[in-house]
């Protein structure tokens, strides 16, 4: 992870942030308009950061809609119960 003088997280291209932002959705529940929907490209440090403003990515769209980010969730709260045994 690099850094940016905004002190926000910072990914180093494009498709890291996206993987990020997909893989936060698939680790942690959101109430309704909460949480990161977007990838940015940062004026201050030239990396990509994760925003809850803008349009929904379209890869975090297409997982919620498909379900998979619904079966990844579920596949995480087996393994975290497995791994309290």
């Amino acid at each position: 992870m690099k850094s940016c003088p905004t002190g926000k997280k910072a990914f180093a291209s494009l498709e890291v942030a996206e993987d990020v932002l997909i893989e936060t959705w698939s680790r942690f529940e959101f109430a309704p308009n909460q949480g990161p929907i977007a990838v940015y490209k940062c004026d201050d440090c030239g990396y990509y950061h994760l925003t809850s403003q803008g349009i929904l990515n379209e890869k975090l769209k297409k997982k919620l809609e498909d379900g998979s980010i619904a079966r990844q969730k579920e596949a995480n709260r087996w393994l975290d119960k497995f791994k309290k045994r």
